[in-house]
């Protein structure tokens, strides 16, 4: 018997895969469970349109992460930190830093998007890495000033 899977299934499957499982698994476990729907004309479109709806709204969310990318990819964001002798940082700059001075210039980012290569704790300009999505990267230029 064919069917949908409604949600994953250990060692079974995947959310929205189509696959063939005996008759007798399908309907007295699977889909008496609510866990898988059978396969039929009308499953099948419901499910295409659902992808499909689901496809465009990625397109969306991706196109409006572009926009921040390309708002963000130039700029420098300056940190005012405290120095000792010989201009050593007390501290570093950490990820949470960087996404609160983030959300005061209007960019709503979270820190665990931001990537630290190296700590931030010299004076000077670094790159740190920006993953809004797999599809949407960028490095994002800190000027850390006296």
């Amino acid at each position: 018997m064919k069917i949908i899977l409604l949600q994953d299934v250990k060692k079974v499957g995947k959310k929205d895969e189509i696959l063939s499982v005996s008759d007798g698994y399908a309907n007295n476990y699977l889909i008496k469970n609510k866990l898988a729907v059978p396969l039929t004309k009308r499953s099948k479109e419901v499910l295409d349109k659902r992808l499909d709806e689901e496809a465009q709204d990625e397109e969306r969310k991706v196109e409006e992460l572009i926009k921040i990318k390309k708002m963000l990819e130039n700029k420098i964001i300056d940190f005012n930190v405290k120095t000792g002798a010989e201009d050593k940082v007390f501290g570093k700059v950490s990820t949470k830093q960087i996404a609160q001075k983030l959300k005061e210039l209007g960019y709503n980012i979270d820190k665990k998007c931001i990537k630290l290569d190296t700590e931030l704790d010299t004076l000077g300009i670094h790159e740190v890495q920006i993953i809004l999505h797999k599809r949407v990267m960028f490095k994002l230029r800190i000027n850390l000033q006296k």
